[in-house]
């Protein structure tokens, strides 16, 4: 697999050249100026960025020298595109410029960690290339750094969002996220695209499911022709994690379900040889760092960290490189509590747990792109289950789980989690989570069986899926249509510690930290197959610092 070295330029190693910057106040926004045929045709695919640091940022394109030179064909020439990064959108104060050279060997993107930045300050980025007919400009794409570290920011504002299956609909989540000037930046928990060869309301490029380099690289590009994600793209700084679909569905360590080993007419070959194509693609497509330590790996490792002052840290996990298979029995399999068993990795779960510490930040935002919180069809006190098992291992420690693909089928890692924030009295706890298809706000119980009186220990906030499968759509159902309320309903007397559950609709949402609170607000598109659907408000929760406990608010923070 190519590291993150041979496709992430460094700020000094692009030829980067510091000029200086006046210390004046960005504008909102990126001018909105329409592009030109040339930067359609040779920019095709936009601009991106993420990753913000104090001083540094990563920033994106893909650039098709000629058309010929399409994703995934592995033709076309070594060609140098030039960047640029400025304190406004005319760019009449350019304070970091280089050049980076990009070729068939990473599909023609290009990515750059530009340094030697300020903290907490809007910029603007650009890239070009020059072609026999004169220089191209891409569109103006406008980002942030990071607070300094030191710092004291009087808030931080995230849009999150998860699970955009480009055939079920459009992405009307995208261009309700773009609209807002609010943001500081937007966290992807997963499933970004696809693997599938769905034919719905819009087909998949390639038109089958996704195996080979090209292929994983040809849906990249597809995802990331779509107006809206690429509006979301060029307005904010995103920073992303995979979940199962970056690769194929319920991805463990080894394999995956959607995976069928070996030769012959159905056969998909080496699932080790499928990740690392989807993982190189990954890299080079998305404007993230792949970090990596002489201990852990040579630039291969998606979870890292970025920090807001002293504000908030978001730690975002990778769940399905390290996992073990996902138990196949379903109810009372007391296999998930085996302690041999993790999603995280012992590596990773030591970083998380060293994380979890309030003398780095006073909100440690989490990024899992599966639930944390357990959900149960039942649960009874631990101290009861612990009770029976010693007659016969029969019950999982906490309860009969419903989802072993989640934090629930692997109870031994959670359980390190939650003993940590507990022993540790760490408090100001979030996590933020996608996968679900579905809007959940939930206190995160010490013991589910005995919550409320045991008490919590963090909160989870769940976003919606910006098209993929809902249960009315799953049912074929209206929305708030009484068999979805009913199972709403079910779910929420048999699991006294979630306070919100929305099966129906699509959409994002805003994370606001304060000193004082985080309040997470959900946002919901109209009709996911109407390209101009109508984004509106739907509900509000918060958390007040040191409560560790969720409650609703009647309004939305902006």
């Amino acid at each position: 697999m190519t590291t993150r070295r041979t496709v992430l330029a460094t700020g000094a190693g692009a030829s980067a050249v510091a000029l200086t910057a006046r210390a004046t106040a960005a504008p909102a926004a990126a001018p909105a100026a329409a592009p030109t045929a040339a930067t359609r045709r040779v920019f095709a695919h936009g601009v991106a960025s993420g990753d913000p640091l104090p001083q540094a940022v990563v920033i994106w394109t893909r650039v098709t020298p000629t058309p010929a030179i399409k994703p995934g064909s592995g033709k076309g020439p070594q060609v140098a595109v030039r960047w640029e990064v400025a304190r406004d959108a005319r760019f009449r104060r350019v304070v970091r410029r280089g050049a980076a050279r990009t070729g068939p060997g990473r599909d023609h993107t290009v990515k750059v960690d530009v340094t030697g930045l300020e903290p907490a300050t809007w910029y603007h980025y650009r890239f070009v290339l020059s072609t026999p007919d004169g220089d191209v400009r891409s569109r103006v794409g406008r980002t942030r750094t990071a607070p300094a570290a030191d710092s004291d920011p009087g808030n931080l504002r995230l849009g999150f969002a998860s699970c955009s299956n480009l055939p079920e609909g459009f992405f009307a989540a995208y261009r309700g996220l773009a609209a807002r000037d609010d943001l500081h930046a937007v966290v992807h928990l997963g499933d970004y695209l696809y693997e599938s060869g769905t034919k719905k309301l819009r087909a998949h490029v390639p038109d089958h499911e996704i195996v080979s380099l090209a292929d994983y690289r040809q849906r990249h590009a597809q995802y990331k022709t779509d107006p809206d994600l690429q509006d979301a793209h060029a307005k904010l700084p995103w920073i992303v994690t995979w979940d199962d679909h970056e690769v194929t569905n319920d991805a463990y360590r080894d394999g995956a379900e959607n995976h069928t080993p070996g030769g012959g007419p159905d056969g998909e070959g080496s699932y080790a040889r499928r990740r690392a194509r989807a993982h190189r693609a990954y890299d080079e497509w998305m404007p993230a760092r792949l970090d990596g330590t002489a201990a852990l790996g040579d630039g291969t490792r998606l979870y890292r960290r970025i920090r807001f002052g002293r504000l908030a840290e978001l730690s975002m996990l990778d769940l399905r490189t390290y996992r073990d298979q996902q138990v196949t029995m379903t109810g009372t399999d007391a296999a998930v509590d085996d302690p041999d068993r993790t999603l995280t990795g012992r590596a990773q779960l030591d970083w998380l747990t060293d994380g979890l510490d309030d003398r780095r930040a006073q909100w440690k935002l989490v990024g899992t792109s599966v639930m944390f919180a357990p959900l149960k069809v039942a649960a009874l006190p631990r101290d009861v289950v612990t009770a029976i098992n010693t007659l016969s291992p029969l019950l999982p420690q906490d309860g009969i789980y419903a989802n072993p693909d989640q934090w629930d089928g692997y109870t031994a890692d959670r359980r390190t989690v939650i003993d940590h924030l507990q022993q540790a009295e760490v408090s100001d706890t979030v996590f933020l989570t996608g996968d679900i298809h579905s809007a959940w706000a939930m206190d995160v119980p010490v013991d589910a069986g005995s919550y409320p009186l045991t008490g919590s220990v963090a909160v989870e906030f769940v976003c919606t899926s910006v098209t993929s499968d809902n249960l009315k759509d799953v049912l074929g159902t209206p929305p708030r249509s009484a068999p979805n309320l009913a199972a709403e309903a079910a779910i929420l007397a048999a699991n006294q510690h979630i306070k919100y559950l929305n099966f129906d609709d699509h959409g994002f949402c805003v994370l606001d930290v304060t000193a004082e609170r985080v309040q997470c607000d959900w946002f919901v598109i109209g009709s996911r197959s109407d390209r101009r659907a109508p984004v509106t408000w739907t509900r509000s929760f918060r958390s007040l610092a040191g409560s560790s406990t969720v409650q609703e608010v009647g309004r939305p923070v902006g």
